[in-house]
């Protein structure tokens, strides 16, 4: 597998790990205006406004979220696969003695093949570490040294 075939593969799976939380909340969003439209219908008082009210919050924080996820996958789109240098930047594949990091946006384990990647926010605390490394530097993260083998 060349290098731009491997990160094509973890851009993949970051999109499809980000469309599926965009889905869920899109769905809760619906869910939610849903059950805003039955509780209108409603003319229990004083438990009708309670009840109005904390829909109206869910649908406030979904909202939140979705502006979250949309920022995310501004991220995801922003990165340029066919680029390729030394100095670790969005989008870099990085190997260390320690584990396998795909700078992109924060979902955590990526797999392709036999292959575990990290993937990591450049504004993550790990992100920040690795940013604007090369090959055989070192960094310490968490009491921990990382070594640099290789970056993509």
């Amino acid at each position: 597998m060349t290098i731009q075939e491997l990160k094509f593969e973890l851009q993949q799976q970051c999109k499809d790990l980000i469309k599926s939380r965009h889905r869920s909340i899109l769905n809760t969003i619906s869910d939610i205006e849903t059950s805003l439209r039955d509780e209108s219908k409603s003319t229990s008082g004083d438990k009708h406004h309670t009840g109005r009210a904390m829909l109206q919050i869910e649908r406030e924080n979904a909202g939140k979220q979705l502006n979250e996820i949309e920022k995310v996958i501004r991220q995801l789109d922003k990165i340029n696969i066919s680029d390729t240098s030394e100095t670790i930047r969005l989008g870099s594949i990085i190997e260390t003695n320690q584990a396998n990091f795909f700078i992109s946006i924060s979902v955590g384990k990526l797999q392709i093949h036999d292959t575990i990647y990290l993937g990591v926010a450049p504004a993550a605390p790990i992100g920040r570490c690795l940013l604007g490394k090369v090959k055989n530097d070192q960094f310490n993260f968490k009491g921990v040294v990382y070594k640099i083998i290789n970056t993509f």
